[in-house]
């Protein structure tokens, strides 16, 4: 045989190995997806069977609904309440108008409506978040995407949004979805700004924009904020004027602020002081907490070019400084998992801290403390870190980012650039992208 014929035959098997190989991952595919399907399939199994058990209540969306009632007829936008918790409208004019829609079909139908949306919203937070976390495979992979979401429902933050059905979910979309993109994007930052007006909260990534340099994206959050603003204002005047003069201000309409539902420092101090109203210590603590993780977050972006950690940190300063942040508020943890897990190859102390977060938003510990009636303000030494599992993971989760960019490094190509995560082919001596 010349070697021009072994050169032949070598490329022949080249040639079939490479078709067997395709023809194998042709038939993988179908096979992941068909699994994934399954497994999404007996996650929602399991909300219905759970369902049967113990009816959600969904509150929220009776709440929603109400509002966009009231909006739609002229009524009392912040006089009415609902539910058998007699629960009031909290949201700004803007997101009431919004909510019109929910009163176009019965509540049960709405129900169920809701938890199919929050679903799909969960899909497209895990697409999202593995894009800004560099995992592009994954956020174009169809069966990835179908195991993350039958998982993802089951992570608490998440599971709660769909009982109570919250709108956590489409706002951590909207605004990972306006921020993760390059700093060049057209109106990059007005849709941050009409979450803030939906919800006040996202309003500090305006914020973050300002002391990260990008001060006409900044323009444009306050600009979608003020747009949301002025058209509650031209539909529902009355209700404005009442809301930004006086509503905004009344915290305790939303709820008590020590009970174990309260993942934000101020349900931590006043529940470990045993006080309903920590008041100074609260507000000295919020004061230093948000400027240290704006620090944090300013940090990250400009020493390393991570404007992924950067949103996500400003989005946990943001709840931990909240008056209150209901467990359902750290819907966060889906692209915090998801950029953890981005850069965690071949370094201990990242895995670590990867499964110790899978670990707090999964586990639930906060609702198997006594919690019945006032309990909350009663919990002993040891059940406190039970009580506030997320309020101790988030400055947990800053100091190990001021850890990582101890040393300045050299920053990415491009002031928005994502670096993507180190791969296998960079050397011991490769720069760490991360």
């Amino acid at each position: 045989m010349s070697a021009a014929e072994g050169t032949g035959t070598w490329k022949g098997r080249r040639t079939r190995t490479g078709a067997q190989s395709i023809a194998r991952s042709r038939i993988a595919g179908p096979r992941r997806l068909i699994i994934a399907a399954a497994l999404l399939a007996v996650s929602f199994g399991g909300l219905w069977a759970l369902y049967e058990v113990q009816p959600l209540p969904m509150s929220d969306i009776a709440v929603y609904r109400a509002e966009g009632e009231a909006a739609a007829t002229g009524g009392d936008l912040y006089g009415f309440t609902v539910t058998k918790w007699h629960l009031p409208a909290t949201y700004p004019p803007f997101a009431a108008l919004l909510f019109i829609p929910t009163t176009w079909i019965p509540l049960a139908t709405l129900k169920v409506v809701c938890v199919l949306v929050n679903a799909a919203l969960l899909a497209l937070l895990i697409h999202l978040s593995c894009k800004a976390a560099g995992l592009r495979k994954a956020a174009r992979s169809a069966p990835a995407l179908l195991a993350a979401t039958a998982l993802g429902l089951w992570l608490e933050p998440v599971f709660q949004t769909i009982v109570f059905g919250q709108v956590n979910l489409a706002l951590a979309c909207l605004v990972l979805w306006d921020l993760s993109r390059p700093d060049g994007a057209r109106f990059k930052g007005f849709v941050t700004g009409i979450a803030a007006g939906i919800k006040l909260t996202p309003a500090i990534f305006a914020v973050y924009l300002l002391i990260t340099g990008r001060v006409k994206a900044a323009f444009r959050a306050v600009a979608g904020f003020a747009v949301s603003a002025l058209i509650g204002q031209l539909f529902l005047p009355g209700a404005s004027v009442e809301f930004w003069t006086r509503r905004m201000f009344e915290t305790d309409r939303v709820g008590k602020a020590w009970i174990v539902d309260n993942q934000s420092l101020q349900g931590l101090i006043a529940r470990v002081l045993h006080d309903p109203a920590p008041g100074l210590l609260w507000t000295a603590a919020a004061l230093l907490t948000g400027i240290a993780g704006l620090c944090v977050a300013r940090r990250v972006y400009l020493r390393r070019g991570l404007e992924t950690w950067g949103v996500l940190v400003t989005a946990v300063t943001a709840l931990l400084v909240s008056p209150i942040s209901w467990s359902h508020h750290w819907v966060w943890c889906v692209p915090l998992l998801a950029t953890l897990a981005a850069h965690t190859r071949g370094i201990p102390w990242r895995r670590a801290l990867l499964a110790a977060a899978t670990l707090a938003f999964t586990v639930r510990t906060m609702w198997i403390v006594p919690h019945a009636g006032d309990l909350d303000l009663r919990l002993s030494w040891w059940q406190q870190p039970l009580a506030a599992p997320y309020p101790l993971l988030g400055p947990a989760l800053m100091a190990a980012l001021v850890w990582w960019t101890r040393n300045a490094g050299d920053r990415p190509a491009g002031p928005g650039r994502i670096p993507l995560p180190r791969t296998a082919s960079e050397g011991p001596g490769a720069r760490s992208r991360t």
